[in-house]
């Protein structure tokens, strides 16, 4: 499991864990039975502390995203709502953060063909990662 963590973001460290790891869930990144790493080897994964990571874990088990088995470890849930609920909201989170990036990029400057520019790059740098 992947997780990428800005610790002087304005956005709490618990809650950066757990809209990650709620997004991978979603989007099918963690497939349900998957297993996750224990609130002990995430913390130090990621430098936090414990109880931050186990919080997360308990949000995201009263979600119906994870399931805690005392003695057996952490695993992910099938979708509460389908494959298709999850998805789609994803996809609207991801437009409406895509739109604000965009706005950002108009307001320092950037050109159109400068964004266009920038965005087939990123395209072709994540095609080559897919490989």
């Amino acid at each position: 499991m992947l997780l990428h963590i800005q610790k002087g973001s304005s956005t709490p460290i618990s809650r950066q864990i757990r809209d990650q790891i709620r997004e991978q869930c979603l989007s099918g990144v963690l497939k349900p039975g998957d297993r996750l790493p224990s609130v002990r080897e995430l913390a130090r994964e990621l430098a936090v502390n414990v109880n931050t990571v186990f919080r997360v874990y308990e949000r995201l088990a009263s979600e119906q995203l994870i399931e805690l088995r005392h003695g057996d470890g952490t695993y992910v849930l099938p979708p509460p709502g389908g494959d298709d609920a999850g998805l789609a909201e994803q996809r609207g989170r991801f437009e409406s953060e895509f739109d604000q990036l965009i706005h950002r990029g108009l307001l320092l400057g950037l050109t159109p063909a400068d964004l266009k520019a920038r965005l087939n790059r990123a395209l072709r740098s994540a095609a080559r990662a897919a490989k």
